[in-house]
C-alpha cells in the first residue's frame, strides 16, 4: 500500500531522518549534484526549489545560494545545518524570493507539485533574461521498479508521485513562458555496486538504447524570448576575419560586409601568409579608413583558432562574429546572425552549410562526408542538433565569450581551428546553440588551408577527448 499522507506531512515527518536516508543513497545523489554543478559557475546566484534540509544546496557552486521548501521542519533543519546559506519557508507555487537568480535548480521536485504550470509561471519573478532552469526528474520506465522496491521494503513508502514525461514538462514550460533547449539522461545503476556501477554509468549509460533506460532525466530551460522589435536595443558588432594567403579576397570582404547594429567593426588577422596578404590588408585598411572601422593585426601563434582568439582580444563590439576570408559564406548573410542573437532566438549562432544545395566545387566529397560525420558526433555530444560543426561563420555575445575564456581550461586549448573550442565552451556555459543555414559557394581566389586527413584525425581526437568530459562522466 502506498502512503496516504500528504507530501507536505510526509516531508515534515522525515526531516530528522533525511540525512541518514541520503547517506544510504549518496552515490545516486552525488551524480545529481555533479550534473547541476557542470552548468553552475562560481559567480552564479543559485536558487534551489525544494531544498529539503539544504545538504544538496550546500554542495552546489555559486556565490549566493538560496533554498525554498514548503516543509517547515525541513527549513528548520536546513537553517540549523547550514547557517551560512539562505532559506525560505514557502510554497514556490505561490511565493518565491523577490530577487533575480542566474540558475534555478528543481531536482526531483516537480513530481510532488500540485500545479506544475503555476510553479513555472511563478518562477518568472526571480528570473532575468539569461536565467537557466535545471530540472531533474525520474524516467517513467522506472515506475514499476520503484513501486516494487517500496513493496518489498527496499525503499521507504512515499505519497503518490506524478511521473511526468519529457513532453509533459516541455509543454508545461512552454505554457508558462519558458523554452526547453536541452535534454539529458544519466545513471543506469543507482546503487554503488563495485565495478558494475562504474562500467554501467560511465560507459553504457551514454550509448543508444542504454541511454533510454537511464533513471535520471534532465531538462535545461530558459525564459522564452520576445521577438518584439519595440524598444529593442541595438548592439555594436566586431567581425573577425582570419586571413592566410587570401590577398584576393580582402577588399571584397570590406565592400560586402553590411553595416549592423550601432557600429560594425572589421578586424583582419593575418596568419603567416606566403603571398602578399599582409601588404594588401595594410593598404586596403588605409584606403577604407574614412568609411569603415577597421583594425588589423598578425597572429603570433598558428592556426585559425589562435587567429580568432587574437581578433577577439582586439574587438570592442558587443557581438563577436567570425567570417572566413575565403568568402565561401557570403558576408551579406551576417545580419541574419545578428538578428538571431539580438532577438534571443539563440545565444550561440552556428552557421550551417549542409542545409542548402552547394555550388558544384564548394566542398569535396570526402570533406562532405567528414562534416556529416562530425555533425552527428557533435549532436550526440552536445545533446542538441548541430548540423555543421566546421562552418567558419559563428556569432556570440562578447560577455559570453569572456565567460567562455574562464572555462577554457576545462576542455584544454589544443583546438587549432577554434570551432570546437567555441562550441564546447558554449555548451559548458549552457547557452542555447542555434544552427543558421547559409549558402556555401566556391572559392574565387586561393586554395583551402585545411589538410583533409591530418586535420580530420585531430578533430576525431578532440571529439574523443570531449566525450570523456561531457558524456562519459558517470560515476
Amino acid at each position: 500500500m502506498r502512503s496516504r499522507e500528504s507530501p507536505k506531512a510526509y516531508f515534515d515527518r522525515i526531516a530528522k531522518e533525511l540525512p541518514r536516508r541520503r547517506r544510504l543513497s549518496a552515490y545516486y545523489w552525488s551524480d545529481c549534484i555533479n550534473y547541476a554543478n557542470f552548468f553552475i559557475h562560481a559567480q552564479d546566484r543559485v536558487l534551489e526549489i525544494g531544498c529539503a534540509n539544504g545538504d544538496h544546496l550546500a554542495q552546489l557552486k555559486g556565490s549566493y545560494r538560496c533554498g525554498i521548501d514548503y516543509s517547515l521542519s525541513m527549513i528548520e533543519e536546513a537553517r540549523r545545518r547550514h547557517p551560512d546559506l539562505h532559506f525560505i519557508h514557502a510554497d514556490a507555487q505561490y511565493t518565491v524570493p523577490e530577487e533575480k537568480f542566474d540558475v534555478i535548480v528543481l531536482m526531483h521536485v516537480i513530481g510532488w507539485v500540485d500545479d506544475v504550470q503555476r510553479l513555472f509561471e511563478n518562477l518568472h519573478r526571480c528570473c532575468h533574461s539569461r536565467t537557466r532552469i535545471i530540472i531533474g526528474y525520474y524516467n517513467h520506465l522506472w515506475e514499476p521498479i520503484i513501486r516494487l522496491a517500496e513493496f518489498i521494503g527496499l525503499k521507504p513508502k512515499a505519497p503518490q508521485l506524478s511521473w511526468l514525461s519529457r513532453t509533459d514538462i516541455e509543454n508545461l514550460l512552454y505554457l508558462a513562458g519558458f523554452e526547453a533547449f536541452r535534454s539529458t539522461r544519466r545513471m543506469l545503476v543507482p546503487l554503488n555496486v563495485p565495478i558494475l556501477s562504474y562500467i554501467a554509468n560511465k560507459f553504457l549509460a551514454p550509448l543508444p538504447f542504454f541511454n533510454a533506460l537511464c533513471l535520471n532525466k534532465y531538462i535545461n530551460a530558459r525564459p522564452r524570448p520576445s521577438c518584439c522589435a519595440k524598444n529593442r536595443k541595438e548592439y555594436s558588432v566586431s567581425v573577425v576575419i582570419p586571413a592566410r594567403n587570401e590577398s584576393g579576397n580582402i577588399e571584397n570582404a570590406i565592400r560586402r560586409i553590411p553595416p549592423m547594429g550601432s557600429q560594425t567593426e572589421i578586424i583582419f588577422i593575418e596568419g603567416h601568409s606566403t603571398d602578399d596578404t599582409w601588404e594588401v590588408i595594410q593598404r586596403v585598411s588605409q584606403q577604407y579608413a574614412s568609411t569603415h572601422t577597421i583594425k588589423i593585426g598578425r597572429q603570433s601563434g598558428k592556426g585559425k583558432g589562435d587567429a580568432v582568439r587574437t581578433g577577439f582580444s582586439m574587438a570592442s563590439g558587443d557581438i563577436l562574429m567570425i567570417l572566413d576570408a575565403d568568402l565561401t559564406v557570403a558576408p551579406e548573410d551576417l545580419p541574419k546572425f545578428y538578428e538571431a542573437l539580438v532577438t534571443g532566438k539563440g545565444e550561440f549562432i552556428n552557421g550551417s552549410r549542409l542545409v542548402y544545395p552547394m555550388e558544384k566545387h564548394a566542398m569535396r566529397f570526402l570533406n562532405m562526408l567528414g562534416n556529416k560525420f562530425f555533425s552527428s558526433v557533435f549532436s550526440w555530444l552536445l545533446e542538441q542538433p548541430i548540423k555543421d560543426t566546421l562552418c567558419g561563420t559563428k556569432a556570440m555575445f562578447r560577455n559570453d565569450y569572456l565567460r567562455l575564456i574562464e572555462n577554457r581550461k576545462f576542455f584544454g586549448e589544443f583546438d587549432p581551428f577554434g570551432d570546437f573550442d567555441l562550441l564546447f565552451g558554449a555548451y559548458k556555459l549552457n547557452l542555447k546553440i542555434v544552427d543558421l543555414p547559409v549558402r556555401y559557394r566556391e572559392r574565387t581566389y586561393g586554395t583551402t588551408n585545411i589538410s583533409r586527413w591530418k586535420h580530420g584525425l585531430l578533430l576525431l581526437r578532440m571529439c574523443l577527448f570531449a566525450a570523456g568530459k561531457i558524456r562519459f562522466v558517470g560515476r
